[in-house]
C-alpha cells in the first residue's frame, strides 16, 4: 500500500515541498529502503522511527518497505522527517486510516520514546504551508509556537507520535495556536543581559559618535587601549537603535531559525540582533555557505549590528568577502547544492587597540 505525506525541506532560509512516499507490501526481503538524497540524520531517522513506533504501541511493516523523500534532486537534511515517516509508515500498513494527511504540512525530529523535539526553518516552513493552501501545519513544542507568527495557516503542536496519530484519527482535538505576530503583541522586547546604552558613564565624545552613527546607519570603528569600554559600549548598541518593524522582525527571526536558533532558545521578541564573532572565524562562517548553503554571520546580523572585535586580527579574505555584501545588502552563494540569496543590512561596528608605537591623534 502507498501513503503520501507532506512535508518540507530547508533551502537557505525558504522552504521546498517534499512528499514523503512510503510504500509496504513489495516482494523480497523485509527491509526498509530510504532514497532521495538523504544526508546521515536522515538515514538514522530509521532507527528512531522504529523504537519510537515500538514504544508508541504501533508495528513495523513485516514486508519490504520503500520510502522516497521526493523530489530526488533536492538533498534532504536533518531530523525533520522523523514524525512524517512514521505516519506514512501507520497510513501504509493501515494502523491510520485516516484520509486528509494531505491536507496538512507535517515536520518533526522523534525521540526513541515518541515524544517530538523541535526542528530548524518552522517559520520558512509556515510560510510554506500557507501558499500552499494547507489545512493547517503539524509541528513540535519551540517549533509550533514560531511557526504561528505566520497569520493565515492553522498551526498544531504535537508533543508525540501518539498525539498526531488520535489527532488524524479524531480521537483528540486539537485548538490551533494562536496566529499572527498580534498574538504576541503585549510581549515587551527582552532587555537581555547586554543592559543599556543609558548605562555607560563618561565616553561623551564617543557616545556622541555612536548616537550619529546609529542615527544616520553609519558604520563605525573604534580605537582605544585595551579596558576603555569599546565592546561594552558595542554590545549595547542595539538598545537604541529603533525596534523593528513587525516585517523586519519575521526577517530576522525566518533566518535565525534557518539557523537553529527560535524563540524558545532566547531569542528576544521585538528586538534587533547582535552578533559578535571571534577573529578566527572562516569565510563561510562570516559569508555563509557549507555544503548546503546556510546563513552566515552576516546575515545573522540581518537589521542589526555585527560587531568584529579585534579588527586586525580577522584574516584579509574574511574581510574582503564583506565588501559586496556591506554594499548591496545581500549575498548571494552558490554552491552544488544550489545557490541562494540571503538578506544582510547591518550596521558594522569595529574595534581595535592602537599600534605599539601608538597613534598620533
Amino acid at each position: 500500500m502507498l501513503a503520501t505525506v507532506h512535508s518540507a525541506a530547508l533551502q537557505g532560509i525558504e522552504a521546498a515541498i517534499v512528499l514523503v512516499e512510503v510504500n509496504t507490501g513489495e516482494a523480497g526481503a523485509p527491509d526498509l529502503i530510504l532514497v532521495g538524497l538523504p544526508d546521515a540524520a536522515v538515514k538514522e531517522s530509521e532507527d528512531r522511527v522504529f523504537s519510537a513506533l515500538s514504544n508508541s504501541g504501533f508495528h513495523m511493516p513485516r514486508t519490504r518497505t520503500t520510502i522516497n523523500l521526493a523530489p530526488g534532486d533536492i538533498r534532504k537534511e536533518g531530523p525533520l522527517y522523523d514524525l512524517p515517516i512514521a505516519l506514512g509508515i501507520l497510513r501504509a500498513t493501515g494502523q491510520l486510516t485516516a484520509d486528509h494527511l494531505d491536507g496538512y504540512l507535517i515536520a518533526g525530529e522523534l525521540s526513541l520514546s515518541g515524544a517530538t523535539r523541535p526542528v530548524r526553518g518552522a517559520l520558512a516552513t509556515a510560510l510554506l504551508a500557507k501558499s500552499l493552501g494547507k489545512r493547517g501545519l503539524l509541528l513540535p513544542p519551540g517549533s509550533a509556537e514560531e511557526a504561528a507568527l505566520v497569520e493565515g495557516i492553522a498551526v498544531y503542536c504535537v508533543r508525540s507520535l501518539d498525539e498526531a496519530y488520535r489527532f488524524f484519527t479524531g480521537e483528540v482535538t486539537l485548538a490551533p495556536l494562536p496566529g499572527g505576530v498580534a498574538a504576541h503583541r503585549a510581549a515587551p522586547a527582552a532587555e537581555g543581559d547586554a543592559g543599556d546604552f543609558s548605562e555607560i558613564k563618561g565616553q561623551h565624545a564617543l557616545r556622541r559618535a555612536v548616537e550619529v552613527a546609529v542615527a544616520g546607519a553609519h558604520n563605525l570603528l573604534m580605537i582605544g587601549p585595551p579596558g576603555a569600554g569599546k565592546s561594552m559600549i558595542a554590545k549595547r548598541i542595539p538598545t537604541i537603535m529603533p525596534r523593528p518593524s513587525l516585517d523586519e522582525y519575521l526577517e530576522v527571526l525566518n533566518i535565525h531559525s534557518a539557523a537553529g536558533r527560535t524563540l524558545s532558545d532566547g531569542l528576544p521578541f521585538l528586538s534587533r540582533p547582535y552578533r559578535s564573532p571571534h577573529h578566527t572565524i572562516s569565510d563561510v562562517g562570516l559569508l555563509g555557505g557549507g555544503a548546503i548553503p546556510g546563513p552566515g554571520e552576516i546575515s545573522l546580523a540581518h537589521h542589526g549590528v555585527l560587531f568584529l572585535d579585534e579588527l586586525p586580527e580577522f584574516k584579509r579574505s574574511a574581510l574582503e568577502v564583506m565588501r559586496q555584501p556591506l554594499e548591496d545588502g545581500h549575498v548571494t552563494i552558490s554552491r552544488s547544492a544550489g545557490k541562494i540569496t540571503l538578506p544582510c543590512s547591518f550596521m558594522l561596528v569595529a574595534a581595535m587597540n592602537p599600534c605599539a608605537h601608538g597613534l598620533d591623534y
